[in-house]
């Protein structure tokens, strides 16, 4: 995937059409509220389940792809924040092509649930780089579930990416994607091999530490979590204490919600020596994002971002298929 270019009048009329006939930005969402709950299903277009691979690729249009994943935990108050990434995804997408972050950047949007609980735990779309990932944003069932125990299936949706993507920008260039989850709570203690088995469908017979998930997600891809300032849990030690010890720096408190996008295209300017801290802040005032300066400023100061275009080697998952109960590989 990843053909075409982003146009921004196209984006903004259809949000116009859309506002103008009461038509819900998340259209798919409104429509699964109209039938029962216990028949709720991901779109089509979403659904993980025995979908081989989701690929990145070089194309006469973009010939230097960069590959970005960006899910988010869809659970509760959680479900604003895609809403407010479809409102302002042309600002992101003009950062990161229009300032220079990213000469081709190829967005993929996902949706984070609770396999305990959710009928829908888990969402991925293509990697795009025109409108349709406008189209694919708006596809995500905002469910609004969880399962109440301070955790989602964060853990799930790390396997999907490092088992079930390929890329050119690898492939061809040995060079990492960007992978951001944006949630508010803990993994669960350990990626279940039913819910591998249930939601992607892979012949998984054992469950995997969940920080060998996220050692061989890494391999492959530079690994952030926001945290935004959505919830009870935003001032919780616990949760900034589990996500520094998978991810170390690239841990991101934010303060205003909103400002999501600018933090997801600085974090990525930065890592490709675009530019750095100050030139991406001067940026998003040069924009009229003053307010998301300050937030984003806030959440990167503290840990100064690391250059993070290194490709080192990671633990492996066990191989799907392999019949070893709950053990930790690739320590």
């Amino acid at each position: 995937m990843g053909y075409g270019n982003w146009d921004d009048s196209a984006y903004d009329a259809a949000r116009t059409f859309r506002a103008a006939h009461g038509v819900d930005d998340f259209g798919y969402t409104a429509d699964m509220r109209s039938v029962p709950w216990d028949k709720w299903t991901a779109h089509e277009s979403l659904d993980p389940k025995n979908v081989g691979l989701r690929e990145s690729r070089d194309s006469d249009d973009h010939g230097n792809s960069l590959p970005i994943v960006v899910l988010f935990d869809v659970t509760g108050s959680m479900g604003t924040v895609p809403r407010i990434m479809q409102e302002k995804l042309g600002k992101l997408h003009g950062l990161l092509q229009r300032k220079g972050y990213a000469e081709d950047p190829q967005i993929m949007f996902g949706g984070i649930g609770d396999a305990d609980s959710d009928r829908v735990p888990l969402q991925v779309g293509q990697f795009e780089s025109d409108n349709r990932m406008d189209e694919q944003l708006r596809l995500i069932l905002l469910e609004g579930g969880g399962g109440g125990q301070k955790s989602e299936s964060y853990e799930l949706a790390a396997y999907f990416i490092a088992r079930h993507t390929a890329t050119d920008a690898w492939d061809k260039r040995g060079k990492k994607g960007y992978v951001f989850i944006v949630g508010d709570e803990l993994n669960k203690p350990r990626l279940s091999s039913r819910h591998i088995r249930h939601v992607i469908g892979d012949k998984m017979k054992q469950d995997i530490a969940v920080d060998s998930v996220y050692r061989e997600l890494a391999d492959r891809w530079n690994v952030h979590y926001i945290l935004p300032n959505q919830s009870s849990y935003y001032g919780d030690p616990e949760i900034a204490e589990h996500w520094r010890a998978i991810l170390g720096e690239r841990f991101l408190r934010l303060d205003d919600p909103a400002a999501v996008c600018e933090l997801i295209a600085l974090t990525i300017g930065i890592g490709e020596d675009r530019i750095d801290l100050g030139a991406g802040l001067a940026d998003l005032r040069d924009i009229g994002s003053e307010g998301a300066a300050e937030a984003v400023g806030k959440a990167l100061a503290p840990v100064g971002v690391a250059r993070t275009n290194s490709t080192g080697s990671v633990g492996a998952l066990p191989a799907a298929g392999s019949g070893t109960d709950d053990v930790d590989f690739g320590r």
